[in-house]
């Protein structure tokens, strides 16, 4: 067996305390506080989840999937593969060539969704829910969120929520609204930001929380990569269909790709500072490649904090460039890439997590799939009668995100005052295959007028 970078008995011994969701610890990290003299707590004194191979056995559990995309369809590979006792008994989407495909993949898995039980339309959610199921995967884009959300609590579902939430302020204090009535019923919610259900993540995130790289003065974070993928308009195809096949590249689908996928990013950053949020946000950004829809391919926001630190958070969707992924947060000791290695002031690494290689005999350190284990904390958090609901975490990541966005588009400062009372509300009123005239496919032109 290969020696760890340090003893796993001692790092066992040390490790998470067991509990079905984060709990909240304040004043961990003073930095983000503006002060110091708050008590911060021993490594092992610090809660997070504990990380199961499989969720704990208990009563069988039916899910339905709402949205049979790529990203729907994974998520229901997950929730089947979280334990046992999990199936998936209903489907329902927009477009019928789309379940299809779920419905052929689930196959292959030896999952049979019924012809009775897959539902297509607008109203398609709605059947879902009102099947005899426990559990909802929300899992379309995210412009329709909210609503489904909203639903989902009413008639008293358990959900996993895809991210992000919400594509705009309106639709993110629906969200919060409605989250707080599913804890006042017992319902177990969890979202789609993975980091937090990762292992190594989680490990690093606690001695950071414990002080090893002293109190937080900045952070640097970065995405880029290449685009994701377009839909060019085919002939026949309405306004609607149009842009929901092309979703990732509309702002009302998506809320922008700093939205709808830097947010992995955002969150992780916002969870490392202690869940604080920023009391600024200075941005640009731009389209330079981008060929469909109404979004930018580039921005870059500095976020101010209320003790005057600042994160800078950069991200692009362009094919051809260098890409890079990074979390990087600078303290007073010392420095961390928040998924597995902390540094001192030098650059030298002074802890990292023990992951074992493929070939050790004692795999007990191994990193579990995070989008399974989103599942299993939700599987066992219904299972042991734990709520578990993370849906408030999740609004305030999708509202930093948006903060970043809307300066980007204004090329205003935006307040975290103006976010949370931000009226924007994008796309059209009502759903429906036909013309959108509410959305024009132009991108927007920073130091013009744009309503926040």
């Amino acid at each position: 067996m290969k020696k760890s970078d340090m003893d796993r008995r001692q790092f066992l011994k040390n490790s998470a305390i067991g509990v079905a969701g984060i709990v909240a610890v304040p004043g961990i990290i003073t930095s983000c506080t503006g002060g110091s003299g708050q008590k911060k707590l021993k490594l092992e004194e610090i809660e997070v989840p504990e990380i199961l191979t499989k969720a704990p056995d208990g009563r069988p559990l039916k899910a339905g999937l709402i949205g049979c995309g790529g990203r729907g369809t994974g998520a229901a590979m997950n929730f089947v593969s979280a334990g046992d006792g999990l199936t998936i008994t209903a489907l329902g989407d927009v477009f019928q060539d789309k379940m299809d495909e779920c419905r052929a993949s689930l196959r292959e898995s030896g999952i049979e969704v019924p012809d009775d039980h897959c539902f297509v339309g607008f109203d398609a959610y709605r059947k879902v829910i009102d099947s005899d199921v426990d559990v909802v995967l929300l899992c379309t884009p995210p412009a329709f969120r909210p609503e489904h959300f909203e639903y989902a609590v009413e008639k008293g579902k358990h959900i996993f929520a895809e991210k992000p939430c919400a594509v705009d302020a309106v639709g993110a204090r629906r969200m919060l609204q409605k989250a707080k009535e599913a804890q006042g019923k017992g319902l177990c919610v969890i979202s789609g930001t993975i980091r937090r259900s990762q292992r190594d993540c989680i490990e690093t995130y606690r001695r950071v929380a414990a002080g090893m790289i002293g109190e937080i003065v900045s952070a640097h974070v970065v995405r880029f990569g290449g685009k994701l993928w377009h839909k060019a308009r085919q002939a026949g195809w309405s306004d609607m269909e149009y842009m929901l096949r092309n979703w990732t590249n509309f702002c009302w689908t998506s809320g922008d790709f700093i939205v709808e996928q830097f947010i992995h990013e955002i969150d992780m950053m916002t969870w490392f500072l202690g869940d604080r949020h920023p009391v600024m946000a200075q941005a640009t950004g731009g389209r330079a490649r981008r060929v469909t829809g109404d979004m930018f391919d580039e921005i870059s926001v500095e976020y101010v904090y209320d003790n005057g630190r600042r994160a800078h958070c950069t991200s692009r969707q362009i094919d051809g460039c260098d890409n890079e992924f990074c979390v990087r947060l600078y303290g007073t000791k010392g420095s961390t890439n928040c998924f597995d290695t902390i540094y001192d002031l030098d650059g030298n690494v002074i802890w990292k997590y023990p992951a074992p290689a493929a070939e050790d005999e004692d795999q007990s350190m191994a990193v579990p799939n995070p989008y399974v284990e989103e599942h299993i904390r939700l599987v066992r958090a219904i299972r042991e009668g734990k709520p578990l609901n993370d849906m408030e975490k999740h609004v305030q990541s999708v509202l930093i995100a948006l903060m970043g966005r809307m300066s980007a588009y204004t090329g205003k400062f935006v307040t975290w005052d103006d976010v949370v009372a931000s009226k924007e509300k994008l796309g059209p009123e009502t759903f429906a295959f036909g013309p959108v005239p509410e959305v024009k496919e132009e991108v927007p032109v920073p130091g013009v007028e744009y309503t926040l």
